[in-house]
């Protein structure tokens, strides 16, 4: 390898101050609904994925917390396993130690409950520094806005799929954010 690619590949993945400050303006998750919640086992459990063990990954706020909670104690009820709660703040030199405890217990799949601009640099942690796949993560609605794949990065997110507050789904595909309506809904 040579020692610029090298040195390209040791840099930080840290988002910069003027991408930063140019998404300042979104929002800080709002507290999740009952449908919300029911969207996102419902993912988790859908017919062959397989899904036993998760991680649970969560930032700091009020909300984000309440969701991780709430989506523990539903999924343990169902029969679920939780293998690590790791929580990160909003601002951070690295995210490096969350990123390796998120990733380090190997479940099946991750869910996550954040506040967006906190979850795009942890993301491009994840995916400079670890095993994470977007395409195993689950997210609740706070994430559920374009300018979180944007701001991550291109391809990022690739994969991720999360629920909507009134019990649709969303996923991510090729920095894309694409909302579908809760079942049964017409299009």
């Amino acid at each position: 390898m040579s020692i610029l690619k090298d040195r390209e590949t040791s840099r930080s993945p840290l988002i910069g101050a003027a991408d930063l400050a140019a998404h300042a303006d979104l929002p800080a998750p709002a507290a999740h609904t009952e449908a919300e919640l029911a969207a996102l086992i419902g993912l988790l459990a859908l017919p062959g994925a397989r899904i036993e063990t998760v991680t649970l990954g969560h930032s700091r706020d009020t909300a984000s917390r309440a969701a991780a909670e709430a989506f523990a104690d539903a999924w343990t009820a169902r029969g679920g396993t939780v293998l690590a709660t790791v929580s990160w703040p909003e601002t951070a030199a690295s995210w490096l130690r969350p990123a390796q405890r998120l990733t380090a217990a190997l479940p099946d799949a991750w869910v996550l409950a954040a506040a967006p601009l906190g979850l795009a640099q942890l993301a491009r942690r994840l995916r400079h520094s670890t095993d994470w796949d977007p395409a195993r993560s689950y997210a609740f609605a706070g994430l559920q806005d374009a300018r979180v794949p944007a701001l991550a990065g291109a391809d990022v997110l690739h994969g991720l799929r999360g629920a909507t507050a009134d019990g649709g789904t969303w996923d991510v595909r090729h920095g894309r954010l694409t909302a579908h309506p809760p079942a049964g809904e017409p299009v």
